[in-house]
């Protein structure tokens, strides 16, 4: 993936929408007589509110915060140092999903820098990966294609796909994104790619069709959620 793209265009973010969250409390009658006291129905009011639990306000979603270190350098972030204030890119992860570990060698070969996977579905997961040295996008086809050269499994999924869909985007400071979608036998991947700090990444989320016909909000959502760091 190291002789990769020839530059040739420009670069930015968007951010995604929180889920709103509504509460549905259960409804409960209390029966109301003559001889019923103030403090009757003060001590029902009491337990009513006491037994009724309320929903789960957490969030379904947790941001990841990307260093993209360089294989020499990984691993050294501790003591005092933070992610997020040393972070480059940020993508958001479903709640439950584990990350896999990405070793040195990964790291230099291929320019894989975080990987997340569904523990319950372990073929649908996002990654992400990233090139030093490139300050603008080469022309979008071209870009798929470098892309495939180092993932045997991309070049697998574009050979045998019913369709390719591509795009480019801008977010509200003008940096570029191209998005691709590729519907493939048997899976599904979505793509985005964009230049920042002198750096090419590559955003990808995964699935199996069946996982991807039933999860494909949440993936979307995993999606549209990357953008890099300075550009938000």
């Amino acid at each position: 993936m190291a002789t990769i793209f020839s530059p040739s265009a420009i670069f930015s973010t968007s951010s995604p929408t929180p889920p709103k969250t509504h509460l549905n409390l259960p409804l409960t009658k209390i029966q109301i007589t003559p001889k019923s006291s103030a403090a009757t129905l003060a001590a029902t009011a009491a337990a009513l509110i006491l037994s009724t639990t309320p929903p789960s306000l957490a969030d379904p979603f947790q941001i990841y915060y990307g260093t993209a270190a360089s294989a020499a350098n990984y691993g050294s972030y501790g003591g005092n140092a933070s992610k997020k204030d040393s972070a480059e890119y940020i993508y958001e992860v479903p709640d439950g999903w584990k990350e896999r570990l990405v070793s040195k060698v990964e790291k230099g070969t291929n320019g894989t820098d975080s990987e997340f996977y569904n523990p319950k579905k372990k073929a649908e997961k996002e990654y992400l990966t990233y090139l030093a040295g490139f300050r603008q996008l080469a022309p979008m086809d071209m870009v798929l294609n470098n892309l495939a050269l180092s993932d045997v499994d991309l070049q697998d999924l574009i050979a045998g796909a019913d369709e390719v869909r591509s795009e480019e985007k801008k977010d509200e400071k003008g940096q570029v994104y191209y998005v691709y979608e590729i519907d493939g036998v048997g899976a599904h991947s979505l793509i985005a790619v964009t230049c920042a700090n002198n750096k090419l990444y590559a955003h990808f989320v995964k699935a199996p069709t069946p996982e991807w016909n039933k999860d494909h909000e949440t993936l979307k959502h995993i999606h549209e959620s990357f953008k890099t760091v300075g550009s938000f």
